[in-house]
């Protein structure tokens, strides 16, 4: 059992002692470590709801704690602070055996919550749709999907992880009409890109190539033209293999796939099915989201095609019918929030079960300080592109600091700096890439964090000691700070999965790296007399470290 779930119950249960009703209250870290390792206000809650004194009331409290001292080894001093909060200390030895625990983790660390444990949960994300381009908003949608996959899995949850293509529909038609027209080879990923960059553009200026888009389209999706079929085959390939080079260099592995060309006509029979829920207007089949507060969304479309919508709704049991879940999680970009409500509120409706399972994690906009992106006019920032600007001045910095780096580190310190700069922050919010701070080897950066894994590991390889140490020795402030902070990796982990907010894990590890560089500084490590006990601090930082980069699909280079 987690630190935090045993405060809780002896809480619990010293506020009964006190004969007042069991109350939510808040169990946090003081900001300041000299407050003690934890604070909580349930003194102050109690206290307002029955007309007592806080104080009194804490005092209280803390006495009943105090009795049953004995039963809570990890209890070292509890004291009334402010107005009504009481502040909790935790002994040296539950610190010390937490950190000797955390040297014995290896990489897959599992921190087992209830609520996940055998829990089948599968992941949407991603979702690039074929004949267009892999932009940065796939970029944040895969780097959060990920995160938020292995750190549901590290809790006990059986994850399977998920990518939805579009890879019918207008987007595709506009290529291929295009295509059509200028007789475009499409023998490499640019070319394609530049069909369908064209043929939004003409789309948009010619009546009657969108007349002609929408007899393509149509074609495309009754298979009824050979030469469209043949253009539409290839294109289709040609994407997907160009997607799984950047997944791999992503190190997502996806387990299902799924397409809008197989969810499509399960989708359109899905809706026509349902009169009750989906009615004719103006040619089109509509569900009138109205009477939900919501709005009026197209589910097939005048020329009797599905829409996203109906697609998504046949995709939801698709997905079922492949792996039967206990939770579906849907990563996408904030902008079709309201879009998701209607489509859930009609999803009530058809497949109640599978709406009650389903979980949207909408997230915001990633744009560079030129400004947004458009696919449309073929004003797009690659993901590719963005990971080349970053390796080319990673080269730079890395001279300047006089780190050694080879092709591969290189990679992946590139790849960790953008994917932490995405994680780094309440991942419904808007980010604007800062390029130069998303590579600093100091500050709040991923490359600042793979430094000090290097530089933990670069102790340990000096050592000749054996370690850890069974009994803990005494040790300066820098080394005390550090095994108040070792303990909270598990329990960062479990508010990480339970709120799927990567930044906690983020906050923590850089709160811990930090810890870690001014421990490294002020203290002898190698050579000391204690040196042993300094080495299972530095091998726990380590762990901690490789395994919570992990855990965000960051690599951990051993050396830098």
């Amino acid at each position: 059992m987690m630190i935090k779930k045993k405060i809780e119950l002896a809480v619990e249960e010293a506020v009964q002692a006190s004969g007042l009703p069991n109350n939510d209250f808040l169990l946090e870290h003081p900001t300041d470590l000299r407050f003690g390792d934890y604070a909580l206000n349930v003194a102050m809650i109690l206290a307002k709801k029955h007309n007592r004194e806080p104080k009194e009331l804490a005092s209280e409290i803390i006495q009943h704690l105090y009795r049953q001292k004995e039963n809570l080894e990890w209890l070292e001093k509890a004291e009334v602070a402010g107005p009504g909060f009481i502040n909790l200390t935790l002994t040296r030895n539950f610190l010390t055996s937490n950190i000797k625990e955390a040297t014995d983790q290896n990489n897959s660390s599992n921190f087992s919550q209830e609520e996940n444990k055998n829990q089948k949960i599968i992941v949407e994300y991603t979702d690039p749709n074929p004949f267009k381009l892999f932009h940065i908003g796939h970029l944040m949608s895969n780097t959060i999907g990920e995160a938020v996959a292995r750190i549901l899995e590290s809790t006990g949850a059986e994850i399977k992880r998920a990518c939805y293509q579009g890879d019918v529909g207008l987007h595709v038609a506009k290529a291929i009409a295009y295509s059509l027209e200028t007789k475009i080879d499409w023998q490499e990923k640019s070319a394609l890109e530049n069909a369908y960059a064209g043929g939004s553009k003409k789309y948009e200026e010619n009546d009657d190539f969108k007349n002609k888009v929408i007899v393509v389209n149509k074609k495309i999706y009754d298979r009824s033209d050979a030469e469209i079929n043949a253009l539409y085959d290839r294109g289709r390939q040609l994407s997907l293999d160009y997607f799984e080079s950047i997944y791999k260099r992503l190190g997502t592995k996806f387990d299902y796939y799924f397409f809008e060309s197989e969810t499509g006509q399960f989708g359109r029979e899905t809706v026509l099915s349902r009169p009750d829920v989906f009615v004719k207007s103006d040619q089109a089949i509509v569900y009138q989201g109205e009477q939900a507060g919501l709005h009026t969304r197209v589910f097939i479309n005048r020329e009797g095609l599905p829409t996203y919508e109906a697609k998504e709704l046949g995709l939801a049991k698709i997905k079922y019918d492949q792996y039967p879940y206990d939770r579906s999680i849907i990563v996408t970009g904030n902008e079709i929030v309201e879009y998701f409500k209607v489509l859930l509120s009609a999803m009530k409706k058809v497949f109640p079960a599978l709406a009650d399972k389903t979980k949207h994690l909408p997230h915001g906009m990633l744009r560079l300080p030129t400004g947004k992106m458009s696919s449309r006019t073929g004003e797009v920032i690659t993901a590719e592109s963005l990971l080349i600007a970053v390796k080319e001045r990673l080269v730079e910095k890395i001279s300047e600091k006089k780190i050694e780096a080879s092709g591969e580190v290189l990679d992946q310190i590139a790849v960790g700096a953008v994917k932490y700069s995405i994680l780094r922050q309440d991942i419904g919010k808007d980010l604007i890439f800062d390029l130069d701070k998303s590579i600093a080897f100091e500050g709040n950066s991923g490359p600042y964090l793979q430094y000090t894994y290097a530089r933990a590991k670069a102790v340990l390889a000096k050592a000749v000691n054996n370690f850890p140490e069974e009994t803990p020795r005494e040790t300066g402030e820098g080394g005390k700070l550090l095994e108040r902070w070792l303990y909270r990796f598990s329990e960062v982990v479990e508010r990480s999965a339970k709120e799927y907010a990567p930044h906690y894990l983020c906050t923590y590890l850089h709160e811990l790296a930090g810890t870690f560089n001014a421990f490294y500084a002020t203290e002898k490590i190698i050579g000391s007399e204690d040196e042993t006990w300094k080495l299972t601090l530095t091998q726990a930082t380590a762990t901690i470290m490789k395994n919570g980069l992990n855990l965000l699909g960051i690599e951990a280079p051993e050396r830098m």
